[in-house]
């Protein structure tokens, strides 16, 4: 097993860190580390928002689901699907671009993740711990006017960074599920409720399956911040969706 293998198996989200701060330069290397992924086209549809504003920090903890660390972390980025900066491109040429739909945010959805990712390998590689805020979905109006989102960009994801405390270090990584649960050969294969159980045994904290599910269920599928983050991407979406309306 090579060190970058052995690095993302290593890798576990980092929620509590030290005061050390991020150097300049490790700080552009993660930049630069994002800017490295492949990217749709060439086209590179994202656009990385640096937040160094405690104020910006502190806001967007509360937003995020008033998770406190988050206004801690020595580095915070949000990571944008951006279908906006091609359109002054073209226009810059004297081009009519169609408005964006939905299948060109899908892309730069993608493109913007995965540049987050790199981002994210390469801090671990650094000693730097990270974790992924989905939440940064939520609260769409509110979020935008924070970070002077425009229309036909969209925050997709948003990364913290800072050195782990030994606590985060020791603490057992999220066992992952098997290969043969995940990965379906040439085809989607739904599973049986055999193969369901089987996937869960040992997983559920000694309670019972449907027990252990009913409270996942509640916790996630069905929480607040789950309905927001819908209703958040509905909002968005509208302004995708228009194309078609017209």
């Amino acid at each position: 097993m090579n060190e970058i293998i052995k690095g993302l198996y290593a890798r576990k989200s980092m929620r509590v860190y030290t005061e050390q701060e991020i150097s300049k330069e490790d700080r552009e290397m993660i930049l630069n580390a994002a800017l490295q992924a492949p990217t749709a086209g060439c086209q590179i549809l994202y656009t990385i928002l640096d937040i160094t504003d405690q104020s910006k920090k502190e806001r967007l903890a509360e937003l995020c689901d008033h998770q406190p660390f988050i206004a801690k972390a020595k580095m915070v980025l949000v990571f944008c699907a951006d279908c906006r900066k091609w359109l002054s491109f073209y226009r810059e040429a004297g081009l009519e671009p169609r408005r964006p739909g939905p299948g060109d945010l899908m892309l730069a959805c993608e493109d913007a993740v995965i540049a987050a990712q790199n981002s994210v390998t390469a801090a671990e590689s650094l000693g730097i711990g990270s974790c992924y805020i989905g939440d940064v979905m939520e609260n769409a109006e509110d979020i935008k006017e924070l970070l002077s989102i425009p229309s036909y960009v969209y925050p997709a994801c948003m990364l913290v960074f800072g050195y782990p405390t030994d606590q985060q270090k020791e603490r057992k990584k999220p066992e992952r599920f098997a290969l043969s649960d995940i990965v379906c050969e040439n085809d989607y294969q739904d599973k049986s409720g055999q193969e369901i159980r089987a996937m869960f045994e040992g997983r559920t904290s000694g309670m019972g399956y449907d027990e252990w599910m009913e409270a996942f269920w509640k916790r996630k599928y069905e929480s607040d911040f789950s309905n927001e983050m819908n209703r958040s991407m509905e909002e968005y979406l509208k302004e995708f969706l228009t194309v078609f309306s017209k």
